[in-house]
């Protein structure tokens, strides 16, 4: 690969990285809608829970239409309109669905709401085909899954501030929300977002991001027989269940601290809150951390922003807090489990396949830790899956993608249909929960990351099968 492609294109991922912004922003801000929503349709803590499924299953219903457009027009639906038109076009359509937002609360409307959300997560779901393969494309394949990381830092950074400006313009100054709080007040929020999506899909159209790049290991695939669909990949087959079970864990770990910070340790909803934020914090920490390689190829800094980043975060995350007038006291102790995280990352050495093993490994421990612990050690070990979670996207998208060549975008469509892991397994554990109970029910997020450990053992045979080596760090991997 030439030498134009051996560092990151800043110009051209900038513009990229708002997107990832949107969806964190959303996605968080719908931890917010969730209560709003149960208090103003009166509503039961299942129906409540239909806000987060039709979010997730919009990504799977996408990838469908995604896949059956494809075979309607005989060829793949990206490669057809090109990167920038697709993730212009997948803003657009989120825009329709936040206007939907406009007529629903007038009308008192929670069918409506849902089909606004649905739509604005369909949208979401072909910019994820787009953006995740075009992240690791703009700049060298070595560090492919750290320009994907740092993506997802800024993603976490949507996460972080979402809750907090959505809960702002519905509740006002009273952080309790024991203001009268009106349903109506969702419109103006979300119209902003819907102006937003517009504005980005103009700004994206015009920007120089690339509309056909050069994709991951197609000169791999140069004089070696084509497959004929991304489907017959086992790095991508293995990788889609990888993706539903790391989604999965990553989502139900969070969706069931409450309930067990509730019924074992006796807090109550609103003190809950900060450790909730600390574990889409932990994710932000961690992403920042893994993303350092991706700024310089120069080792001796890298060495040092390997911890500057992950405690910049962790400022960010005090931070807000603080604005948000929460007691800070009890998160300081969090520093030290950080260590454990910078620890990790050094010792992954960049490799995608390396770092997915020793941080699901983490993640088992974790996990385990806390559930045979009581009290705050529990709930910090907890908490410390969402550190041990942050790579893990980037690595398992890297590693299922690479190889595809021009199946590229269709792999990376199936791993987006498999999103809907968040809201199955969180629904499995809670299910598990009623008959093992809430502190127990953590094992399923076990053997999620155990399936994640034999994927990361499995893929790297793989991909070396087909030449793919990550150890080498040569410009553009080849």
């Amino acid at each position: 690969m030439s030498s134009e492609n051996s560092q990151t294109k800043w110009g051209q991922f900038i513009p990229l990285a708002i997107v990832f912004f949107f969806w964190g922003f959303v996605a968080a801000s719908n931890d917010i809608l969730i209560p709003v929503f149960k208090k103003a349709f009166d509503l039961s803590q299942g129906e409540s829970q239909l806000v987060s499924l039709a979010f997730y299953i919009a990504y799977t219903v996408g990838s469908i239409i995604y896949m059956l457009v494809s075979v309607l027009i005989k060829e793949d639906l990206v490669n057809k309109i090109g990167y920038k038109n697709g993730l212009s076009l997948g803003l657009s359509i989120s825009a329709l669905g936040t206007l939907l937002f406009y007529p629903a609360a007038n009308t008192h409307s929670f069918p409506l709401m849902l089909t606004g959300l649905f739509i604005v997560a369909l949208g979401f779901s072909l910019q994820q085909t787009v953006a995740n393969p075009l992240a690791i494309a703009l700049g060298p394949i070595t560090t492919g899954s750290q320009r994907l990381t740092m993506a997802g830092g800024i993603n976490n950074l949507g996460t972080t501030i979402g809750p907090l400006i959505v809960s702002f313009a519905i509740f006002g100054t009273n952080a309790n929300g024991t203001t009268s709080m009106s349903i109506e007040s969702v419109k103006i929020p979300y119209l902003i977002l819907g102006l937003a999506f517009l504005t980005v899909a103009i700004l994206l159209k015009f920007s120089s991001l690339p509309d056909k790049p050069k994709l991951i290991d197609e000169m791999e695939n140069e004089g070696k027989p084509t497959k004929k669909t991304a489907l017959h990949y086992s790095q991508l087959v293995l990788g889609m269940i990888a993706i539903f079970l790391y989604v999965g864990v990553e989502v139900s770990t969070a969706s069931n601290l409450p309930a067990y910070m509730e019924t074992k340790l006796g807090f109550s909803l609103q003190d809950i809150a900060p450790y909730i934020s600390l574990y889409w914090a932990s994710l932000m920490i961690g992403r920042w951390t893994g993303a350092v390689e991706a700024f310089t190829n120069d080792m001796s800094l890298q060495k040092i922003l390997r911890f500057i980043a992950p405690y910049l975060a962790f400022a960010v995350f005090l931070a807000v807090n603080a604005i948000a007038k929460h007691d800070l006291t009890p998160f300081y102790i969090y520093g030290l489990v950080i260590l454990v995280l910078i620890a990790a990352d050094i010792a992954s050495k960049g490799n995608p396949a390396r770092m997915l093993l020793i941080f699901s490994t983490l993640g088992i421990i974790a996990l385990t830790i806390g559930m045979t612990t009581s009290g705050m050690v529990s709930v910090y070990a907890i908490t410390s899956v969402g550190l041990f979670c942050s790579t893990l996207w980037p690595c398992i998208f890297t590693l299922a993608v690479s190889g595809l060549g021009k199946h590229t975008s269709q792999g990376s469509s199936f791993l987006i249909m498999m999103i809907m892991g968040g809201g199955i397994v969180s629904w499995f554990q809670g299910f598990v929960s009623e008959s093992i109970g809430i502190q127990n029910s953590y094992i399923v997020g076990v053997l999620c990351f155990a399936y994640l450990v034999f994927y990361a053992w499995k893929v790297s045979g793989i991909l070396k099968s087909h030449g793919i080596d990550f150890d080498k760090k040569v410009s553009g991997g080849h």
